[in-house]
């Protein structure tokens, strides 16, 4: 097998590489999940930008389910990135089956699965309250920043699961490198939010 390239601003593997024939046709809602809702169009780095709008979809649903205030949407929120990778699995398997493509760069659903993973730390740590903004976007940068770094980088395991078959290849290595940035992400977090309670006015609080 010849050497498999990769486009390094965006981290993935070469998006002209086949799978074989074109398959069936993939269904409508597959290909909206598939490009994240049209964020993997948008360029350059359609991989940093795919990123972007999963991070901002995930600060959506928590402060979503932060106003209904119920109990189990704790549980909702540990689920999502689980959920969300299922999903991306099926959309990103029948999106490669349709074009005959390994891994084209506009399918984003797996940096949506992989940034979910990398902030899920984030809803363990307790922060001075009201948080401020300049907290909540320092705390928002550190995993987004460390997932992006492990997705291009793909040390290790993460470039191994790029060889697994169909949307599971797709997919899983962002996950991987998701859960590395949560490793690291987790005590940078919480030392922030141990700051942010030792010195609240720092951060405009």
């Amino acid at each position: 097998m010849g050497r498999r390239r990769r486009m390094a601003y965006h981290g993935r593997m070469d998006s002209n590489a086949p799978t074989g024939a074109a398959g069936p046709k993939a269904p409508r809602l597959a290909w909206w999940l598939a490009t994240g809702f049209g964020s993997g169009y948008l360029r350059p780095a359609p991989g940093t930008w795919g990123s972007l709008a999963g991070l901002l979809a995930w600060v959506l649903l928590v402060r979503g389910l932060g106003i209904l205030a119920a109990p189990w949407t704790a549980w909702v929120l540990l689920a999502a990135p689980l959920a969300l990778t299922l999903l991306a699995v099926w959309a990103a398997d029948a999106v490669v089956k349709e074009t005959g493509l390994k891994d084209p760069s506009w399918i984003v659903i797996d940096e949506w699965a992989g940034i979910w993973f990398a902030l899920t730390p984030l809803l363990f740590t307790v922060t001075v309250q009201p948080q401020p903004g300049l907290l909540w976007a320092a705390r928002l940068a550190a995993p987004f920043l460390l997932f992006r770094l492990f997705d291009i980088w793909k040390p290790g395991p993460v470039d191994a699961a790029q060889g697994l078959p169909g949307g599971w290849g797709v997919v899983l290595d962002d996950v991987l490198a998701g859960i590395l940035a949560a490793l690291l992400a987790w005590p940078l977090d919480q030392w922030l939010g141990a700051q942010s309670l030792l010195h609240p006015g720092r951060w405009g609080g």
